[in-house]
């Protein structure tokens, strides 16, 4: 099974060892070959989403199927909600089934927000973690801008850095946490099992 993963450049460098690591881990020998094409800043849109998508599903060497990611919070009005985001991306693209969106809600940083005591040790900080849900946290102040607060608020002395501090948050920590807690997160993982022949995680 080759699984091509489109995502953004920065969630690409901090997200996908955890997520190989823990996806061979569950999957043992079914572990597909993941081909990631990260992004500068957001995967494509429109057309050009369509061409990409093309591309790796016709073109040598041939992927099985195409999973994107998106943040529904990328600093433009495109989506509207996560539903509205993975129908726009599912009609840019021509309604391949082989076609597979998803999204952070409402950004990459909600799936760090479960892991808020190691966010807390890194910004040196004890300031408490947004309430619910961590894929509720809004528009009005994306996971992104929560984490960066507390980064800036902290004795860390430094505001919060993806590449860096992200990597330092999820190292150590076990995804299952996460996705335990976000819907959106465990979507994604059981799309890339289940294509896999896996067994999906309740």
């Amino acid at each position: 099974m080759r699984v091509a993963l489109l995502v953004e450049g920065k969630t690409e460098q901090v997200f996908m060892p955890t997520l190989r690591a823990f996806l061979k881990d569950h999957l043992g020998e079914r572990m597909p070959k993941l081909v990631v094409r990260p992004y500068d800043g957001r995967i494509p849109k429109g057309d050009k989403l369509r061409r990409v998508v093309n591309d790796l599903l016709t073109r040598r060497p041939t992927c099985d199927a195409v999973v994107a990611l998106t943040d529904v919070y990328t600093g433009t009005d495109d989506f509207v909600d996560a539903a509205d985001a993975k129908a726009k991306m599912v009609a840019w693209v021509g309604g391949d089934s082989r076609f597979h969106p998803h999204v952070a809600l409402h950004d990459f940083e909600a799936w760090l927000l479960p892991y808020w005591t190691t966010i807390q040790k890194l910004a040196k900080h004890n300031k408490t973690a947004p309430s619910g849900s961590p894929e509720r946290v809004n528009h009005d102040k994306p996971p992104a801008h929560r984490v960066n607060e507390i980064f800036q608020l902290g004795r860390c002395r430094d505001s919060y850095v993806k590449p860096r501090d992200a990597l330092r948050i999820l190292k150590g920590n076990d995804l299952r946490v996460a996705i335990g807690a976000c819907p959106e997160l465990k979507a994604l993982v059981n799309t890339i099992v289940c294509l896999s022949g896996g067994e999906t995680i309740p």
